[in-house]
């Protein structure tokens, strides 16, 4: 789900939000394939523990359980840590930031990263895409969605998210700074904007890898 600024997020409004975005899985199956996908990769290169940053009120990071993944969530709103704990008992969820994780290094078999930084001005987020790395284990992968930008000549556009500015991102730019924190792209997902969204933006999901070996 997209993220919001935690600082914006009192209980009641983490609430309508995430009863706004919980049925968003169940109305899209191109989200569930990319997932299931997800899935299927992490699964296939070990049994390390996957981690939902942003997981908001935990929806997704319970899909990931169903898919038998070893799924927890972490977001930075307390209020939906709450939620997320209330709606799902049985896994774990942790207040965290993403720019300094509270996960040693190395020891994640994949990182979901599901629109949680469309806020994130463009000058921190090299920190966040470090830490992805850091957290991932050698051939770990990571998923990452955001909104596209459609002006090649800006590779980030700021767009109002109501309660706070908001960024999409070029898609090769984006790929280009993965690669420079040592993750290098596998794939990626566009999905054109369907009539009814209320912004007609590409939605791109890119799957990225972290190498078996680091270079010295």
């Amino acid at each position: 789900m997209p993220s919001v600024p935690p600082a914006r997020l009192t209980d009641a409004a983490a609430l309508t939000y995430a009863q706004l975005f919980r049925d968003t899985l169940r109305d899209s199956p191109l989200d569930r394939a990319i997932l299931s996908a997800f899935a299927e990769v992490v699964s296939a290169s070990g049994d390390g523990q996957v981690a939902d940053l942003g997981c908001g009120p935990g929806h997704v990071t319970a899909h990931l359980d169903e898919l038998g993944l070893a799924a927890f969530g972490v977001d930075a709103s307390p209020a939906m840590i709450k939620l997320a704990r209330q709606a799902y008992p049985g896994l774990r969820f942790d207040v965290g930031s993403m720019a300094a994780l509270n996960i040693a290094d190395g020891v994640l078999g994949g990182v979901l990263s599901r629109w949680s930084v469309i806020h994130t001005p463009p000058r921190e987020l090299p920190v966040i895409l470090t830490e992805f790395h850091r957290v991932l284990a050698p051939g770990g992968h990571l998923l990452i969605g955001f909104s596209a930008s459609d002006d090649p000549s800006h590779p980030t556009q700021v767009f109002d998210h109501t309660v706070a500015p908001a960024y999409r991102r070029s898609p090769d730019h984006l790929a280009a700074m993965l690669r420079k924190s040592g993750l290098a792209e596998v794939a990626r997902m566009v999905r054109e904007p369907r009539p009814t969204d209320r912004r007609q933006f590409q939605e791109i999901q890119l799957l990225a890898r972290k190498a078996q070996t680091e270079a010295a």
